[in-house]
């Protein structure tokens, strides 16, 4: 018996990534698929259609729907998480935080992904506990956000169960890259002819490298980039710049390359994004209730995410098959990074197969790469110990850190302000008094 658990089950992604499983049943045999989920309703109204999608491709496999944690991990063989801690609402509050400091308002960049960070590090260690229990043997794909961050801190404190975080970002600038050299050159390529190579964190990444059936194609990449950077009226990152730098940022690296630019967007507020995800989502709920629906609708994608089922039933068919594929994943790097802290967390090509995700040594980064890596993974490392903890001091020197945090003059009123927005979400700070 094969059996996927989707923890986060009532999200809006998660009919996507139930296509993913119905595309492969050929070569990937699963037998049950468990949506778990806090939502009673969102979990009804997305399973249902979940429900009606596998009965209309002839119930290839069984879907479970539960409120019970426990009861969708037990002997799971892949557990998928995608949840929100203080669901949307949450998001909404970390974005205006930011904002009313003059600071980047984002759910995983900045102070709104330290605060989700902090909600969710605890939840996930709890689960991490249940799957050592209940599915010793189960390969955790972690998608939650801050996926490198999260990741990061069930390699330090649930190091005996197996895990990889995931994330799109990769696979669809690979995608968009295939997009381009098409238009550009008329050649059709096919994704499992083209490997990306990257190296960063996860939402913190530059690609310096692609490959067409092991041919050297950057040039070509690179120039195509710089060409339509160039022809932009409103281009994400400066050409000069990006010339000089000679790799494509992910795109995440707006907020730090463009931080003005950025400021500038939020203040035409509303609507955040949290706040536009929230419109899209009512609608998409309205849609998967049709009880005649038995596909996602077309606006799915404006949700965001394109891609997810790719990267989550390819990594899990790599591995359920043992086909030595090549996936860029956020897995601990153990030293395959020459000159690099062994121990933390990279997002960089990994090999995939039936004995786990082995990451492939790559050459470090240039130094003005490495500088702002190095301030975020200390980010990082000080926020998990923050909540782990209930360690205010440790969000303190988190904050210090990271290269988009507040002024020193500012960082007490932030902290107590996230600490009392959150207070329902972080008892690790609030103990009760005895």
């Amino acid at each position: 018996m094969l059996k996927v658990t989707i923890i986060g089950g009532g999200s809006t992604y998660t009919p996507e990534i139930i296509q993913g499983f119905l595309s492969r049943v050929d070569e990937l045999p699963v037998d049950e698929i468990w949506l778990m989920d806090i939502d009673e309703s969102r979990l009804q109204i997305v399973g249902g259609l979940i429900q009606r999608m596998v009965a209309a491709a002839g119930n290839p496999f069984t879907i479970h729907l539960t409120l019970d944690r426990k009861e969708a991990i037990q002997n799971a063989n892949y557990i998928i998480t995608q949840f929100r801690v203080g669901q949307m609402e949450a998001r909404r509050k970390d974005e205006y935080l930011g904002k009313d400091y003059g600071l980047v308002g984002q759910e995983t960049t900045g102070v709104g992904g330290m605060a989700k960070a902090l909600r969710t590090i605890p939840v996930m260690l709890d689960i991490a506990n249940e799957i050592r229990t209940l599915a010793p043997d189960a390969l955790l794909l972690n998608f939650t956000n801050p996926s490198g961050l999260i990741t990061e801190a069930l390699n330090r404190y649930a190091r005996d169960i197996s895990v990889v975080g995931v994330c799109n970002s990769a696979y669809t600038t690979k995608m968009n890259i295939l997009e381009k050299l098409t238009k550009h050159t008329g050649e059709i390529i096919h994704p499992d002819q083209a490997q990306l190579l990257g190296l960063g964190l996860n939402h913190l990444s530059w690609y310096y490298g692609f490959e067409v059936n092991g041919e050297d194609r950057w040039d070509d990449v690179f120039g195509i980039y710089l060409q339509e950077l160039r022809e932009s009226e409103t281009p994400m990152f400066t050409p000069g710049f990006i010339r000089k730098l000679g790799m494509m940022p992910n795109y995440y690296l707006e907020y730090y390359y463009e931080t003005e630019r950025k400021l500038e967007e939020q203040e035409k507020w509303p609507p955040s994004r949290a706040e536009q995800v929230m419109e899209i989502e009512k609608e998409l709920l309205a849609a998967y209730r049709e009880p005649d629906r038995t596909q996602p609708p077309e606006s799915l994608m404006q949700r965001g995410g394109s891609y997810y089922s790719t990267v989550a039933t390819q990594l899990i068919n790599a591995h359920y098959n043992d086909l030595d594929e090549i996936h860029i994943c956020n897995v601990r790097h153990n030293g395959v990074v020459r000159g690099w802290e062994k121990s933390w967390v990279l997002e960089l090509p990994c090999r995939v197969n039936a004995t786990g995700i082995h990451p492939i040594p790559t050459e470090p980064l240039p130094l003005y790469n490495y500088v702002l890596l190095e301030q975020v993974k200390n980010y990082e490392l000080m926020t998990i110990e923050a909540a782990v903890h209930g360690d205010v001091r440790s969000l303190h020197l988190a904050l210090a850190a990271h290269p988009l945090g507040p002024p020193e003059d500012q960082s007490a009123d932030l902290i107590e302000d996230l600490l009392r927005i959150n207070r329902s979400y972080l008892p690790q700070f609030f103990p009760a008094s005895v």
